[in-house]
């Protein structure tokens, strides 16, 4: 059965375009990978309000994966020196160490999955590598893989600013 592995960051979404995104997409289960999931400023993405939404907006499972994400260190030391190739080198050697791909078991994981982290893109975040490393693992082992990475098609503060300048009454 061919597997469908989405990255989808909360970041830069209204809750509408966030469960849009997953529901379009068909995903199952939402496995969260952030290091921090309770933070205030998840604002709709913080646990447990995001599994709750989750299963009664859009039917999806919920899960938390805390192997996947990078240590304290490691995000402190890229917030430092914003080096993606240091960051990316230290991250792949943080998974060689905790065995992931290997010592994760996705084989309870359905065919539509998607990787959640803060990240409104996923050019410079974590769950990008995550989506990567279980692609090549996957693909290794026979199974066919997809990666679709869920961004809005423009960013949230952009669609208010322009709903804003469109005067009332007129046609959106």
């Amino acid at each position: 059965m061919p597997t469908l592995l989405c990255t989808i960051g909360f970041a830069g979404k209204t809750a509408e375009e966030f469960f849009h995104l997953l529901t379009e997409a068909g995903v199952q289960q939402l496995v969260d990978i952030r290091q921090h999931r309770e933070g205030q400023l998840s604002g709709f993405a913080k646990y447990p309000d995001l599994a709750f939404f989750l299963e009664r907006v859009a039917h999806i499972a919920y899960s938390h994966e805390p192997r996947l994400a990078p240590t304290p260190e490691l995000l402190t030391a890229y917030r430092d020196s914003h080096d993606w190739p240091a960051y990316e080198a230290g991250f792949f050697a943080l998974m060689q160490a905790r065995e992931i791909p290997q010592a994760l078991d996705t084989g309870r994981w359905p065919a539509a999955v998607a990787l959640l982290c803060s990240e409104p893109g996923p050019e410079k975040c974590h769950r990008r590598l995550v989506a990567d490393l279980l692609t090549v693992h996957w693909r290794a082992r026979g199974q066919t893989v997809a990666i679709r990475h869920l961004v809005a098609s423009r960013p949230a503060k952009a669609k208010r600013r322009a709903k804003e300048r469109i005067s009332p009454g007129m046609p959106e």
